[in-house]
């Protein structure tokens, strides 16, 4: 416990100087943005950001695009509930009885239990970061190569399953991603290989390159398909209070929305998304007032908004830990320490304390931040979504190109992040989800490394994955998990081909 407290000490030591809390608020206050802008979301910012990140300090970086993130889950809540209209995917369950009570005359009451419940959630989500990390890290410094992989394995298969939509197109995607991270010269061969003759090849694919492209700029063009619609709430805000009544029964959602959000969190492929349409389906079933759902329960705010701040918090644990990303947001992160020439994973601890220590503290910082800024400036927020989009998407493109160039001064850089935005909007055409694929190119390479060595020391024997027991149960449970997705889909195949 007193080393837990010293190491919490220089961490806020270390979050608190002048550069770290400027670099904290801008985070926090561009994440809120984006949070309000509908379409744009923190995935496509921090990957159109990332190569601002190239020339600061890894530990201010990260707090940056930290803030970015959780900051977004933040201010997708005001739109979604004075607007009826999510500018975050977590956000879409806030507007079911969000907006509802924003037209029955309790906006102000929405809002303040958004900002409130996510202040604790954001709270306890640190705590649970700043505790587990350190014992996580001592476990996975036992791990061998075997365990690592049937790990990474496991991690890519649950981020898979909890893919929305086709979980065959999920895992095709995943294998996709694989592939892609593959592309380059071969570390222990030096040969070169799937580059095609093409030289810029020879070192991979850019990480940079693939986020911007498949998040930025296909979503940019999917963003112009769409007619801008944009009702505006007339009634006032009103008092930004709740009410005894409001308080007692908003209080346990809060609780179980926050227990939920930080387990649902560190899982592969969860995130605040699932974390906040999980909660909202939980409230529905264990409120005493779930008769009110649908028009107005403020249960049904008070629970996904916590739900999907604890679980931007508890994200950060298998990353920090493991070195593994637990979602696209994470996935980013690993380019954007990588991009600083740090290896996430438990020696993190050991090697980048200032980063390690000083971000779970920033993430502290962030919340207090964010509460205190987001609520008294509402109506500011509010005033930038009446910008048009034909506006804003240009100088997001022309960031996007001088971004890309300014990495490695080639040209090619920008051919490249054209293509994988045309190919992200295809994706999406055909609902196949990028997610799943930036996770596969991420842990692609760490998994081929682990592989190699694992079957280096076994001598060849693949039987060595299942003799070792850590290893044995993780790729047990990854079977269970993808056979437990697969099979409803084969009966349903089965059932209409013999119906047919």
């Amino acid at each position: 416990m007193d080393l837990l407290i010293a190491n919490l000490a220089h961490g806020f030591g270390v979050a608190f100087s002048l550069k770290n809390l400027a670099f904290c608020l801008l985070g926090c206050l561009i994440g809120t943005a984006i949070g309000v802008l509908p379409g744009i979301g923190p995935v496509a910012t921090i990957s159109l950001l990332l190569p601002i990140t190239f020339g600061q300090e890894a530990t201010t970086a990260i707090i940056m695009l930290a803030g970015i993130y959780y900051g977004a889950q933040y201010g997708g809540s005001t739109t979604s509930i004075l607007l009826n209209l999510p500018g975050e995917v977590s956000s879409v369950v806030t507007t079911l009885e969000g907006y509802k009570m924003a037209r029955n005359g309790r906006a102000g009451a929405a809002l303040a239990v958004a900002a409130i419940g996510s202040f604790f959630a954001g709270t306890v989500g640190t705590v649970l970061v700043a505790a587990s990390g350190p014992i996580l890290t001592e476990v996975a410094l036992s791990f061998g190569p075997w365990e690592y992989f049937s790990l990474m394995l496991l991690g890519l298969i649950i981020s898979a399953v909890l893919a929305q939509g086709s979980v065959l197109k999920a895992i095709a995607m995943v294998v996709l991603g694989v592939g892609l991270g593959l592309v380059g010269t071969d570390v222990q061969t030096g040969q070169q290989r799937f580059t095609f003759g093409i030289p810029e090849l020879s070192d991979g694919i850019g990480f940079v390159s693939i986020a911007m492209g498949m998040f930025g700029i296909a979503e940019i063009i999917l963003n112009l398909e769409r007619p801008e619609a944009r009702e505006a709430l007339k009634t006032k805000v009103g008092t930004l209070w709740l009410t005894k009544e409001e308080w007692k029964r908003a209080t346990p959602s809060v609780l179980r929305g926050t227990a939920l959000g930080s387990v649902l969190g560190i899982l592969p492929g969860g995130g605040a998304a699932l974390a906040s349409f999980g909660s909202y389906m939980m409230e529905r079933r264990m409120s005493k007032y779930g008769h009110e759902f649908g028009t107005g329960a403020i249960e049904g705010v008070a629970g996904p908004e916590s739900a999907n701040n604890a679980a931007a918090q508890t994200s950060f644990i298998p990353l920090l830990t493991l070195g593994i990303p637990a979602n696209a947001v994470m996935a980013l992160m690993v380019g954007a320490l990588i991009i600083q020439g740090i290896q996430p994973g438990p020696r993190m601890v050991e090697s980048q304390p200032d980063l390690f220590w000083g971000l779970i503290a920033s993430m502290w910082i962030g919340n207090v931040m964010l509460l205190i800024i987001n609520l008294p400036l509402i109506g500011m927020w509010v005033k930038l979504l009446e910008v048009p989009y034909r506006y804003l998407y240009p100088s997001i493109l022309i960031f996007c190109a001088i971004g890309v160039y300014s990495l490695q001064n080639n040209v090619f850089d920008v051919y490249q992040t054209a293509m994988f935005g045309i190919f992200g909007y295809m994706c999406a055409k055909l609902r196949l989800e990028p997610a799943p694929m930036l996770i596969g190119f991420v842990l692609g390479p760490m998994m081929e490394e682990h592989l190699r060595r694992a079957m280096l020391l076994a001598r060849g024997d693949p039987m060595v994955f299942l003799q070792r027991p850590i290893s044995g149960v993780l790729l047990g449970i990854a079977a269970i998990a993808l056979i437990a997705m697969l099979l409803p889909n084969l009966r349903k195949k089965k059932d209409e081909a013999l119906a047919g």
